[in-house]
């Protein structure tokens, strides 16, 4: 049985959120942005999009091509929060669901589609759902894979369907520019144009030999992705992280110690949290910095043991950043804890004190679970900066990888 895969791709997902709950920003050029100086556009609505307004764009260039634009600082807790009703509503019609983003979701309704009419009543019933729960819209591609789904999305937004079977896969591949298919970024576009290769068709007919010649073991995915026949299969349930990291733009370069070290504290009572949480413990940490140039780097230190502790955690990135001679002013800190395992960490200080820290630690994530990030934290790290971040990649609407920005 041919699988039956949807995408279901919010449209100008953030703006469609705040335009829904500010009637004045409705039919309005729009963009959300992060909040301080260095912020960049993570989302613009149609309206702006006329105009040339992109997502990575600063409001300064935005503000040149669409002078009337309005920009809205994002409220991320308010789009998880939307993310995590869209779930739901995917989850109706089966149980076979992939967040793969929060704004986009794959459905495997293969066995399930005949319960709804088929495949396009199917997917119609989840664009009149989200319109009618949500009050936004989405667009729906439907494919025999997850590649295929995606790019029918594509071409079908804003507010589409479109339904892509096997039969058709090599006609609409057949002309299609390589840049657009779904992984495929501008240095492996240029790449293949230099092997004569601008077309999914021409890339699908390529010889195998000389794409895994030039790529390896990505040449034969790359022949499967211009041929339509890439099989992914849908990830219902998030697999477990192979990190977790937190990253931090400051409104200002910082170069005092003392305001390298607080950043790098607060960052690591965040990623120590979360591990907590979830119960994860790692032995690498990885400090990354980047300069006010936008030169950056990570370094890493591998522990004797595992630990999610806050302390340790920060003495380990403390003891990277002893090594590094900084050459300017940082812009970025970034905290990680990797290399999971189940060891239980050696105390340093006697198993008395360390019992005590691990229920200092609880305490602190419990009160702050409850009422909120930072709602007690270590005094070193306590400003009256109000941060804003702007949401991972990575996150989910539950699990590890839900993170506070």
């Amino acid at each position: 049985m041919s699988k039956i895969i949807l995408c279901v791709d919010m449209d100008a997902f953030f703006a469609s959120v705040e335009q829904k709950d500010n009637p004045l920003l409705r039919g309005k050029p729009i963009a959300v942005t992060g909040a301080g100086e260095r912020t960049v556009i993570t989302t613009s609505s149609y309206e702006a999009r006329a105009y040339g307004v992109k997502t990575g764009m600063t409001p300064a260039k935005a503000k040149k091509l669409c002078p009337h634009i309005i920009f809205v600082v994002g409220n991320f807790t308010k789009y998880g929060e939307v993310c995590a009703r869209l779930e739901e509503i995917c989850e109706r019609f089966t149980p076979d669901v992939e967040t793969y983003s929060i704004d986009e979701m794959f459905l495997d309704i293969t066995k399930s589609h005949h319960l709804f009419g088929g495949p396009i009543e199917l997917a119609r019933t989840i664009k009149k759902t989200v319109k009618q729960e949500l009050g936004i819209t989405c667009t729906i591609g439907i494919g025999p894979n997850v590649p295929i789904a995606k790019l029918a999305s594509d071409i079908a937004k804003p507010d589409g369907l479109r339904w892509i079977d096997t039969e058709e896969v090599p006609s609409v591949l057949d002309t299609l520019p390589v840049r657009k298919l779904w992984g495929i970024g501008s240095h492996t576009e240029e790449k293949l144009s230099l092997m004569g290769i601008t077309t999914c068709g021409e890339l699908g007919a390529h010889p195998l030999s000389l794409l895994t010649k030039r790529f390896g073991v990505l040449g034969a995915h790359l022949k499967a992705l211009g041929q339509g026949i890439l099989e992914r299969p849908i990830e219902a349930t998030t697999p477990d992280p192979k990190s977790i990291g937190h990253s931090r733009t400051f409104s200002h370069d910082i170069w005092k110690r003392q305001d390298i070290e607080r950043e790098i504290l607060r960052l690591s009572e965040m990623v120590g949290r979360r591990a907590r949480k979830y119960g994860f413990q790692g032995r690498k940490i990885t400090l990354t910095i980047r300069y006010n140039d936008f030169k950056t780097f990570s370094k890493q230190t591998t522990l004797s043991d595992h630990t999610n502790d806050t302390r340790t955690i920060y003495k380990a990135a403390l003891s990277i950043l002893d090594n590094v001679r900084l050459r300017t002013s940082v812009r970025l800190l970034g905290v990680t804890l990797s290399s999971f395992g189940s060891t239980i960490q050696s105390s340093l200080f006697g198993e008395s004190n360390s019992k005590h820290r691990e229920d200092l630690l609880h305490a602190m994530d419990t009160v702050n679970e409850k009422f909120g990030d930072r709602k007690i934290t270590w005094a070193s790290t306590a400003t009256e900066e109000e941060t804003h971040g702007v949401i991972s990649p990575s996150w989910r609407p539950s699990g590890v990888r839900k993170s506070d920005t």
